[in-house]
This record gives structure tokens, C-alpha cells and sequence, in this order.
């Protein structure tokens, strides 16, 4: 198992769309992947999972994967919050 910590850094924060981008990334992976934020867990493969988070700009999350493509998948996420799941 490997963690990170990742941070939000698009103004918007984590809504519809970069939750689905970030499920749709996760669910890509065979290993299992979370994100914890204050004393919230949640399956990083599931949307709404991901938007109850409430993750604004510059929030620091949590992320854990545990299987076998554990490095692979973190390397993807890590990618997507870095590019700002793609938004500005």
C-alpha cells in the first residue's frame, strides 16, 4: 500500500466534472484507491463518494492505493490533480 498526499489546485475546487474525471481514473485500476480528508474515507471509484468530500481549492487530501497496479494508479492520480483535472 502507498499513500500521498495530493492537493486541489483548480479555483473551483472538486465538483461534477473533476469528480467523474477522478473516478473514471480510479475505476481504470484493478488496485483499491481512497482519499481521507479530516475523518471523511471514501472509494475514490465512486462520483459521488468524491464530491461529498468537499474538496476546495487548496484542500489536502489523502490519497491510498493498495493492489497491484498501486503505483501505476497513484502516478495517474497524482497527474490528474497536477493538471488541474484538466480545467483552469
Amino acid at each position: 500500500m502507498i499513500s500521498r498526499e495530493l492537493e486541489v489546485l483548480n479555483r473551483a475546487g472538486i465538483h461534477a466534472r473533476p469528480a467523474s474525471e477522478i473516478a473514471k481514473a480510479a475505476s481504470s485500476f484493478r488496485s483499491e484507491i481512497f482519499f481521507e480528508k479530516e475523518n471523511m474515507k471514501i472509494n475514490a471509484k465512486s462520483i459521488m463518494g468524491v464530491i461529498t468530500l468537499g474538496a476546495t481549492y487548496k484542500t489536502k487530501i489523502l490519497c491510498s492505493c493498495n493492489g497491484p497496479d498501486e503505483e501505476e494508479a497513484m502516478e495517474a492520480l497524482q497527474a490528474l490533480f497536477e493538471r488541474r483535472f484538466e480545467q483552469q
